[in-house]
């Protein structure tokens, strides 16, 4: 395996870790109508700012007033994303002309080919279908797939498995797995949360004004047609609803994360596998500090993309424990 490739794989993570940071600048800062076309921006390949640029726009989208900001925003994002889904077209097709080499991952580069694909489909779904929160969560889980994936890729030719190394290491991988189940629910949780603008729907901590209104079907109901789903459609009930098991996900998330680390600590000999728990209990602890100073400070903008972000390397720190518990067994 060439240095080139190792260098590729780790420039595509780290555009991935950029990439869902922009996509939920984007989502945060309610840009994600910013051009309400795809792939390009009313009908442009750039955001359309010149008069006659400006007057095509009047033609083609009756009514329309181009918000340049917005419109930035989205379209930095759209060709981000455009140059992660380039690279990992080239890792797929390194990995097919070399398939016969050793250590040289096939299945996981053409994985992440169609899964780049996919999340390109519902990049576009998410434009067209005016931010169906079902498209909206879909494309949130698919970044982080892709960062957590190619997070594995970079792991494997990086690293090899050091077979014996750790005889209680893999016996607790299940924790791990477990954790790493749990981790994702909750994403997903937050990630409809953000799709349905839930955030400001709870006052108050740790529960929420009016928390004996909260209903649990209402968490999972689904929004009924509508022409544009920006700002929310669901009941204020529905949405306070699912902020508040949000919170319960949390507290339940923690649990289970503190007492996986916990076992796989006191069970595993290997001094590598011991800090990768304390990274992950690292940034567990940052991401709880940082999901209640975004109640106590009423949503900031730089807080809550930060606690986005926060919850992707929580789920990567997961990733390379699961991942050194199985090379190291």
């Amino acid at each position: 395996m060439t240095k080139n490739y190792k260098t590729l794989v780790l420039c595509t993570a780290i555009l991935a870790v950029l990439v869902v940071g922009l996509g939920a600048y984007t989502r945060l800062s309610d840009a994600g109508l910013g051009c309400p076309d795809w792939p390009g921006c009313y009908g442009f390949l750039t955001v359309p700012d010149q008069a006659h640029e400006i007057q095509k726009v009047q033609q083609h989208f009756p009514g329309a007033q181009v918000d340049q900001g917005k419109a930035l925003k989205e379209m930095v994002h759209r060709y981000f994303a455009g140059g992660l889904g380039l690279l990992i077209l080239a890792l797929a097709v390194y990995a097919l002309r070399h398939a016969k080499l050793p250590h040289v991952p096939l299945r996981l580069p053409m994985v992440l080919l169609l899964l780049v694909i996919f999340q390109a489909l519902l990049g576009m779904w998410t434009v067209t279908m005016n931010l169906q929160p079902l498209v909206v969560m879909g494309h949130l889980l698919g970044g982080f797939s892709i960062a957590s994936l190619l997070w594995l890729l970079y792991l494997r030719t990086h690293s090899q498995p050091v077979f014996g190394g750790d005889p209680g290491a893999r016996a607790s991988l299940g924790w791990s797995l477990s954790a790493l189940v749990v981790v994702v629910i909750q994403i997903a949780l937050g990630g409809w949360l953000a799709a349905n603008y839930a955030a400001t729907h709870c006052i108050g901590f740790p529960m929420c004004a009016g928390s004996e209104a909260f209903s649990l079907s209402s968490v999972f109901q689904l929004p009924t047609e509508h022409s544009n789903y920006e700002f929310g459609v669901l009941s204020f009930e529905s949405r306070m609803s699912i902020h508040l098991l949000h919170r319960f996900g949390a507290l339940i998330t923690a649990v289970v994360l503190l007492s996986a680390m916990w076992q796989v600590f006191r069970s595993a000999q290997s001094q590598m596998i011991k800090q990768a728990c304390g990274w992950v209990v690292a940034a567990l602890v940052a991401q709880i500090s940082l999901g209640i100073a975004l109640v106590q400070m009423s949503i900031p903008l730089n807080v809550a993309l930060a606690h986005n972000l926060m919850a992707l390397l929580l789920l990567l720190t997961l990733v390379r424990l699961c991942y050194l518990q199985k090379s190291k067994s």
